[in-house]
């Protein structure tokens, strides 16, 4: 019998199988014959059940065909690695179509079925952009067969094949799924920009595959450092697909310029560089352009001065939290009007604006680097590695002949490091530390990283976190700290949030908390900041913006009392709040 009940878990649902196996087990240990029957005849169920589900799902797997992108070329090949090793890493220029590619020839070699396939983004627009994108090419509604989780968002249901997240969504679910069971292929996607958070999973997932040895990894990345990553997973096979690209020139148009021929130079200010190098790529043929810089008010800047002196042109901002209606003007354009989108550095890789000729380079972006003397986190505009200006230009010569100015010259282009620093070996360690110690995955210095981080950040961490009492002097996780590590928000702000409950200020201080996790929700549209500044002016208090905060929260809840959600929508837009946020 006991044989059987093992047998008839090949045909469970993947998700299903562990917590079945474990029932199994308590039932063989069982030593009192009166409760055998019920509990056999539960399990009997409950196997049945998963059967059923598990024969659904591949009854209604959809249809799959793939549109003509590099990527499809390679459709056999990568099918057959894919099948025969448990970890593959995919790198691919721009435009080859691996991201959205990869998830359905997953799906056409049996994954999916005994779990979801895991794909994730290191940003909420790319999750939820391209799980829109797959959708439409599955011939299936948003929620069907593709759904996307992001924070405040969960279009997932429980027939779903492909699970579009963030990253950081798929982190805060091992902490109530340590094998993530749910799940029988993880495609990590944009690997290459190694954030705090891809570097941590990247860690995880090669301390849980010889665990989960049914499990299948995807690594994908740009043409970056990719031998790092299959050394990672014990010399996993790399499959290079190539970008549908076309040539792209490099102009180089520095903001200093010598004046004529001796020591003095010509120093310009960045919006008029950037309208000079437009205007010299408007001399050149019809097409939009793509501009990067570093942050949102750089973006408004720009936008504000280019609008005066180009009349005839859109310009589009293009930032992570821009609304729905906004993105939409970006990825489905109307017309044949020439567009210049300004964007930060969200369409390097994990987004593709469409009919883009040009692109110009500002050569900055914002990084957040810490610092373990001074103990501060900055968001500091630093040089891009030469890598980013590559991945960059890359973003013009995807539908013709393109052409790059960088706003900086060659020389300055040479010296720059080849690769943009992890961000583990510039940010603070406590989070990681506490997520690690409460997943027992041990000593963080002995941690399978992709790149270890420096042992005085580690240091660092602990001081931090035995400093917030989450550690005690053995740096055993405390009662606190295990608190902590359930607060899926950084460490400093969860203690507040658990001292504001032993002090009876939870509903004020999580008000805050709230704000200082997230976006801001006081929206300001491009062409309404005065009237979205005169709206928000109301909650403003001249003693504390922690408290203009809680004013805004409290007019909203009164107004979700009295109105419908309908109506609540609405007053938001006029309002100009972010509903979500």
């Amino acid at each position: 019998m006991i044989k059987k009940l093992y047998q008839a878990l090949d045909e469970c649902y993947g998700a299903d199988r562990h917590r079945l196996r474990q029932a199994i087990q308590r039932f063989k240990r069982e030593t009192h014959a009166e409760k055998q029957p019920a509990l056999l005849e539960k399990i009997q169920q409950a196997i049945q059940k998963s059967s059923a589900i598990r024969a659904q799902r591949l009854q209604r797997r959809p249809k799959i065909n793939y549109p003509d992108l590099p990527v499809a070329a390679r459709h056999d090949e990568i099918l057959k690695i894919v099948a025969d090793h448990q970890v593959v890493v995919i790198c691919g220029e721009t435009g080859s179509g691996k991201t959205t590619q990869l998830p359905k020839m997953c799906l056409e070699l049996g994954r999916g079925i005994d779990g979801m396939i895991a794909h994730t983004q290191p940003r909420r627009l790319a999750a939820r952009s391209v799980s829109e994108r797959i959708a439409q090419e599955l011939n299936s509604t948003l929620g069907e067969h593709v759904g996307f989780k992001i924070r405040f968002q969960d279009k997932v249901s429980p027939h779903s094949y492909i699970k579009l997240m963030t990253d950081g969504i798929l982190l805060a679910e091992i902490q109530e799924d340590r094998y993530l069971n749910r799940y029988d292929t993880i495609i990590i996607d944009e690997a290459h920009e190694r954030s705090l958070n891809i570097d941590f999973l990247l860690g995880y997932l090669k301390w849980l595959i010889s665990k989960r040895r049914d499990l299948k990894i995807i690594i994908t990345s740009a043409t970056i450092d990719t031998e790092r990553f299959s050394q990672h997973f014990n010399q996993a096979p790399i499959i290079e697909v190539s970008g549908r690209t076309y040539p792209v020139e490099i102009r180089y148009r520095p903001l200093m310029t010598e004046q004529n021929g001796d020591d003095e130079k010509d120093d310009k200010d960045l919006p008029q560089a950037i309208l000079e190098a437009a205007e010299e790529l408007h001399a050149e043929d019809f097409g939009d352009i793509l501009v990067f810089l570093s942050g949102e008010r750089e973006i408004h800047e720009t936008a504000d001065f280019l609008k005066k002196q180009l009349t005839q042109v859109d310009i589009l901002p293009l930032f992570a939290r821009l609304s729905a209606n906004e993105q939409q003007r970006i990825f489905r354009p109307k017309g044949n009007k020439q567009r210049i989108v300004l964007a930060t550095n969200v369409a390097e890789t994990s987004l593709t604006v469409p009919r883009i000729k040009y692109v110009i380079d500002t050569g900055v972006a914002r990084l957040s680097r810490y610092s373990w003397r001074s103990r501060v986190q900055r968001l500091q505009i630093e040089k891009i590695s030469q890598a980013s200006a590559n991945q960059r230009s890359g973003r013009c010569g995807r539908v013709s002949a393109g052409i790059a100015i960088r706003l900086y010259d060659e020389e300055d282009f040479q010296n720059r490091p080849e690769f943009t620093d992890p961000e583990i070996l510039r940010t603070n360690l406590a989070a990681v530390i506490l997520k690690m110690a409460s997943l027992k995955l041990g000593d963080p210095e002995e941690f399978p990283f992709v790149e270890p981080p420096d042992s005085r950040l580690i240091r660092d961490g602990f001081r931090l976190l035995f400093e917030l009492g989450g550690v005690d002097n053995e740096f055993n996780l405390t009662k606190i700290g295990q608190q902590l590590a359930h607060l899926p928000i950084d460490p400093r702000l969860a203690r507040m949030l658990i001292e504001a409950a032993n002090n009876g200020a939870l509903r004020e201080v999580m008000v805050m908390i709230s704000a200082l996790s997230i976006q801001d929700p006081r929206e300001r549209p491009l062409e309404k900041q005065q009237a979205a500044d005169e709206k928000h002016r109301r909650f403003n208090d001249k003693t504390s913006d922690f408290i203009s905060l809680f004013n805004l929260w409290t007019y909203y809840q009164e107004q979700r009392e009295a109105l419908s959600q309908n109506q609540l929508r609405k007053l938001c837009k006029k309002e100009y709040l972010s509903f979500m946020r």
